[in-house]
């Protein structure tokens, strides 16, 4: 289930040697790799990283982690440097700064994903003091049957999305916990699973009968329309992983009679008296396979979901669409805009539900999207289809 781009090939001991090379990320695997080991100092890591020169590491994987938290030290102390520097400039536009955010986050993530873990077949690895990740692996990346090479930083994170998957997210409408997988987005944000917890539902004999929820991702939102009294959903995604974790999810909560999980894009085939849509929030091109569930180039999901709501609505049925504003506020997009797309597809809006995020970063004034993150809101808003005219 893992991007795997091809070999990685290196010298050791005077001697060609390749293995198989793993990226979530799709990067391709580096030209340039040099084995190092616990005698290479940070600083010459760190020149070598900021070089595009991968380090296979053959040492203690201890020693790997703390090499990994002194370049994480220098990148982050690069980065204060440059924001010192431009202090003294103009002020830049939110969507500057937004885009300047996401190049230094690319380039961070570069730097780091230099140093590199060699791993047997069966995803043990071969490193004094190394931890047992073979059922961390197994999940986000299936079987391996050959050595493979991957980076140490997207290891740590397979190690922490294993960990989110055991313990899972409480889910307080739900009493219950929704246990993702890794490259699924977490339903970490509650306040959006709240808003579909408290709207209320469409009236009507059909108002309860049928739901579709488009983009199922981790399946909570399903569950909670299941909870709500909904008699049968349909859960659609395209993503193997979000399709796999929703199943699972459904069936610990013993909901799999009420809610079926459907590969498709965008919409099932049918009509459905409520269809709820959370698409990803920021238009823009995802920067690796797990931010597709955060960027939606060129805002393809949330306009091809109201562009066929109308025709998957039941009369008198709503559309729901949960969506934050911090695109507005960063100048991605505009309200108008919004508004517009959403009159074009022949809806109106007949209520709009807001609450504000309670996230770390809301409050943290040193983020440097701040003072966009500081306005954002999150909204369920209410869609019905307008009626259809008729000549007399």
């Amino acid at each position: 289930m893992s991007d795997t781009m091809g070999q990685l090939s290196w010298l050791e001991g005077g001697a060609e040697r390749s293995a198989q090379w793993r990226s979530e990320s799709g990067w391709p695997a580096p030209k340039k790799v040099v084995v190092a080991d616990d005698t290479m100092t940070a600083d010459t890591a760190y020149r070598l990283a900021l070089e595009g020169t991968a380090l296979l590491w053959r040492g203690d994987f201890q020693n790997a982690r703390q090499l990994l938290s002194a370049l994480v030290r220098r990148v982050e102390h690069k980065s204060d440097r440059a924001r010192r520097a431009k202090a003294g400039k103009a002020p830049a536009s939110p969507s500057e700064l937004f885009h300047r955010h996401r190049l230094q986050q690319l380039q961070r993530a570069r730097t780091l994903a230099m140093l590199l873990i060699p791993f047997d077949a069966g995803h043990a690895i071969p490193l004094r003091r190394a931890p047992d990740v073979r059922e961390a692996c197994l999940e986000a990346y299936g079987p391996a049957d050959a050595p493979y090479v991957a980076s140490l930083r997207e290891l740590l994170g397979v190690i922490g999305a294993h960990e989110w998957r055991r313990k899972g997210v409480r889910i307080p409408s739900l009493d219950a916990h929704i246990h993702p997988w890794y490259g699924v987005f977490s339903p970490v944000r509650g306040e959006y699973v709240e808003l579909v917890a408290q709207a209320p539902l469409p009236q009507g004999a059909a108002g309860t009968k049928l739901a579709f929820d488009i983009g199922a991702g981790t399946g909570v939102l399903s569950a909670v329309l299941a909870r709500r009294g909904v008699q049968r959903v349909l859960a659609t995604d395209m993503d193997a992983r979000a399709l796999g974790c929703a199943r699972e999810n459904i069936a610990r909560l013993g909901l799999a009679a009420q809610v079926d999980i459907v590969q498709t894009d965008l919409f099932p085939e049918g009509r459905a008296a409520l269809v709820v849509c959370n698409p990803p929030w920021l238009p823009g091109k995802p920067s690796s396979a797990i931010e597709y569930a955060i960027y939606d180039p060129d805002s393809r999901m949330l306009k091809g979901f109201l562009g066929g709501l109308a025709q998957h609505l039941e009369p008198g049925g709503e559309g729901w669409l949960i969506l934050s504003d911090l695109a507005e506020h960063l100048g991605l997009r505009t309200r108008e805009k919004l508004l517009g797309w959403i009159a074009d597809a022949g809806l109106q809006v007949i209520a709009r539900h807001d609450v504000r995020p309670t996230h770390g970063k809301a409050s943290d004034p040193d983020d440097p999207l701040h003072a966009a993150r500081s306005r954002e809101v999150t909204s369920l808003w209410r869609l019905r289809a307008h009626p259809v005219a008729t000549s007399e």
